[in-house]
């Protein structure tokens, strides 16, 4: 038996090698996948993202930001819609008049803000003002009705999406516009008014050029404010971007180009 074995010096030989063979081995592995990585990353922009094909339509929220996209006010329950007027404080205080004027430039409407390199980073870019008194009976200044909230009247904002060098409404006039999804909708929503006027969203808001860049953007916004809904009554209300180069009739993406919500008032 004890001719079978190989001497111990033998054996420690055999590890020593069996190790040093994989260390090289999965020490080449890692020089490999870090300068596949490296390389990889040169190729990718700090600024803007490689592929984008999948945000080449921009879809529309709304704010105040609820779970299910469902507005829900109850009259005599300050709790019921104290949180929506929270989170609208909070949304809208970087587009106070006095924030933007000191970071944000006043420009010239009716044209894209256009701000090209040249061949030399012009960084950081600079955004247009779109200023809160911009919103009218719902820009919350001032305002005892707190967005109209506390007395039935809600105001709800429409927000478009960031796509990076996107110039929307392909240098023609743009506008949102809202309506009940059924006729049952259309009847329960009753009227409403927008600001700015008729949804009106200027082209000096675009192109934006991504979060690095355009640091101090604050995108423009539309806000609906409900007058004489129908108490008591689940409204289903559908919000469409017009403009020339944003399809709004996918089937297989709810939100692009348009948002549906549901809004009640429950009036006791």
């Amino acid at each position: 038996m004890a001719r079978n074995l190989e001497p111990a010096d033998s054996i420690s030989s055999s590890l020593a090698f069996i190790l040093l063979f994989y260390l090289v081995f999965y020490g080449f592995l890692t020089a490999m996948f870090t300068l596949t990585m490296w390389v990889m990353l040169q190729t990718v922009s700090d600024h803007t993202p490689k592929y984008q094909d999948r945000l080449a339509t921009p879809g529309l929220m709304i704010r105040p930001k609820t779970e299910n996209l469902d507005v829900i006010v109850n009259i005599s329950d300050t709790e019921s819609w104290d949180q929506h007027v929270q989170k609208l404080n909070k949304f809208l205080e970087p587009y106070n008049d006095s924030i933007q004027a000191q970071k944000n430039d006043f420009c010239r409407p009716g044209r894209y803000y256009e701000q090209p390199d040249n061949g030399v980073l012009n960084y950081p870019k600079r955004a247009c003002q779109f200023n809160r008194t911009q919103l009218g009976n719902c820009s919350g200044i001032g305002d005892p009705t707190y967005y109209g909230y506390s007395t039935g009247q809600p105001c709800v904002f429409i927000k478009m999406n960031r796509v990076i060098n996107f110039y929307a409404g392909a240098n023609q006039s743009m506008n949102v516009t809202c309506a009940g999804k059924r006729d049952e909708d259309a009847e329960n929503l009753g009227h409403f008014v927008m600001f700015p006027a008729n949804g009106n969203i200027d082209l000096m808001y675009f192109p934006y050029y991504g979060k690095k860049f355009h640091v101090n953007y604050t995108q423009p916004l539309v806000a609906v404010k409900f007058l004489n809904m129908t108490p008591n009554v689940e409204v289903n209300v559908e919000c469409r971007i017009n403009a020339a180069n944003i399809a709004t009739d996918d089937e297989r993406d709810k939100f692009a180009g348009r948002v549906a919500f549901k809004l009640r008032v429950n009036k006791t």
